[in-house]
């Protein structure tokens, strides 16, 4: 099919499947299942076979469920889109979590399974016995009951509007305003966004509470002391431990919240501001107005082609297909769930970007970073099976972070304006140490809630607090404000939502800044590099994906060092 010179990918014709299946309920797929559990293998490549077909099946299961979230996102307020995803939730997958245990133990009893040589099943196969591991029936309900429960963060936070100078906005505008020259409107916003998250904090509060309950339960359930240990065997961490996390947060503490200081306290010099406040964190300290890099979600994606494609032509045409095919939806309005993400989609191999875009920088280097979710998921599209598509996120943030900085040559078509280009640099690689200290604090917060499962409000706070104030500036004033303070972990969705999943920002994160210092070095073996990693998907390890594109899977206190010295001396060159 062809729009506008654009060749667009269909779905791989199905050899296992009927092209027309519809997943109404679990009676629709059971037979597919049926047929797999029951299949006599009696030879290597029956065996491979009965892996391409179980990849088809969930690839479809995969697919569906991935719409039915898209469009409950993009729509919080249809009830029929929340029931459909619902549905699929508690009565299509509790049906298929016994039948996948039984079909991993299948696998792994085979004895041709050892023979299979092809590159991507060691990796997959030590999947495999992770999830059989870690599987336990009186689960099933729980994990129903999670999903459901955490996806309540959405409901909550995605109606959230506030009203400024007569104009009701979603928090994404308002916060628009903290970048406003004028110091009483910064803080006009920034009060008024922070009253709008408090009036909610002890529903965010209770939700919370019941999700560490039943994380906590599933953990025990599965024999282990705790559910930051199980997350750790879920996740599939096979290359660091919860060591590894205390040294990189050391690290971080020691190498980069020093640089904080120094950074907020060049901003209150330049501000020159009695008390550096909260909302002076945003605001361009020469006194300039917010940078708008586009004006509206077409600007936003027709800029981002072109971006994409000076850097390599491929790349450009991978945004372009998912424009044409309807895979973005990027401004924010009304009734849309928070937060923004790449949905990879595992039959048709192209992925869908979800954003709250309002026009400002932060929302151009988001579709950066989705973005390079997206090219992640077209170069490894037609690797053989699902399981080797699906990376985890020490890889996938990788891919988009990467793209942030390796993106930043081509800035100038956002920003014509040289001294705006100059501004728009420099404020990306400011944020780039200041996220840095933001990942800590978010992952030494989580190790503590699971590590105290049973820990008071009061004393969550307490513990909130001082992780915050290990990570964080010691310039920024925030008298009369510690209530908002108190809960500014709850605007992290991934604490309700995707548990565990945020440490992986930091290790990209410095992989990012590898890839980018290799790409200044010599661009086309750095581009290259890149690209030859995420063709890779996940059939190898995460230190030798690292290695392939051409840097190393560390987080030690030398490392960063290097790497923030690197990130800084980019800084002093703009």
């Amino acid at each position: 099919m062809h729009t506008d010179n654009i060749t667009l990918p269909e779905k791989k014709k199905r050899t296992f499947l009927p092209e027309d299946v519809t997943i109404r309920d679990w009676e629709t797929i059971k037979p597919y299942f049926d047929d797999l559990l029951n299949r006599d293998i009696n030879s290597v490549d029956k065996l491979k076979t009965w892996f391409e077909d179980r990849s088809e099946l969930e690839a479809v299961l995969s697919e569906d469920l991935a719409w039915r979230y898209i469009k409950m996102t993009c729509d919080t307020t249809d009830e029929n889109l929340q029931k459909s995803f619902e549905d699929f939730v508690t009565n299509i997958q509790p049906n298929i979590e016994p039948v996948a245990d039984k079909l991993n133990n299948k696998a792994l009893e085979s004895p041709y399974l050892k023979e299979i040589e092809d590159e991507g099943y060691p990796i997959m196969v030590r999947e495999l016995e992770k999830d059989a591991k870690i599987y336990r029936e009186e689960n099933i309900p729980l994990n129903v009951q999670l999903q459901t429960e955490s996806k309540k963060y959405g409901n909550i936070t995605g109606a959230m509007m506030v009203e400024i100078e007569g104009k009701e906005m979603t928090l994404p505008q308002a916060g628009n305003l903290l970048e406003s020259t004028d110091r009483a409107k910064r803080e006009e916003a920034y009060r008024k966004i922070q009253s709008r998250r408090s009036q909610d904090k002890e529903k965010l509060d209770e939700l919370f509470n019941k999700l560490i309950s039943l994380r906590t339960q599933v953990a025990k359930n599965t024999g282990f002391e705790n559910y930051r240990d199980y997350m750790f065997t879920a996740m599939g961490r096979f290359d660091y431990k919860p060591e590894d996390c205390f040294a990189f947060h050391e690290s971080v503490a020691e190498e980069i919240t020093p640089i904080l200081n120094d950074l907020a306290k060049k901003r209150k010099d330049a501000l020159k501001v009695d008390a550096l406040r909260p909302w002076d964190k945003s605001v361009d300290i020469t006194g300039k107005p917010p940078l708008k890099p586009f004006e509206g979600g077409e600007a936003l994606i027709n800029k981002s082609i072109k971006v994409f494609s000076k850097i390599d032509p491929y790349l450009g045409e991978c945004l372009s297909v998912m424009k044409a095919m309807g895979h973005l939806d990027l401004e924010s309005r009304k009734g849309k769930a928070p937060g923004g993400y790449n949905y990879p989609l595992s039959e048709i191999n192209v992925p869908f970007i979800f954003m709250n875009a309002t026009s400002n920088m932060r929302d151009m280097v988001t579709l950066m970073h989705e973005g390079g979710h997206a090219v992640h998921s077209f170069l490894s599209r037609d690797l053989a099976l699902t399981n080797f598509k699906h990376t985890p996120s020490e890889i996938a943030e990788l891919a988009s972070m990467s793209m942030e900085l390796i993106s930043m040559d081509h800035w100038d078509l956002f920003f014509a304006n040289v001294e705006d280009l100059k501004r728009a640099k420099h404020k990306h690689l400011e944020q780039i140490i200041e996220t840095l200290p933001w990942v800590a604090t978010i992952d030494k917060f989580q190790h503590w809630i699971y590590e105290n499962p049973n820990h008071t409000n009061e004393a969550r706070l307490k513990a909130w607090n001082e992780i915050f104030d290990t990570f964080s500036d010691n310039i920024t004033d925030w008298s009369g404000l510690q209530e908002q303070k108190n809960y500014m972990w709850q605007k992290q969705l991934h604490l309700y939502e995707v548990p565990f999943y945020y440490i992986e920002y930091g290790f990209a994160q410095l992989g990012a800044v590898a890839v980018w210092k290799n790409y200044k070095e010599d661009p086309k073996k750095g581009l290259a590099g890149y690209k030859n990693a995420l063709q890779l998907g996940y059939t190898r390890s995460i230190p030798e994906i690292y290695e392939a594109a051409g840097i190393r899977f560390d987080f030690s206190k030398e490392y960063i060092h290097t790497l923030i010295k690197f990130v800084e001396s980019e800084m002093e060159k703009i």
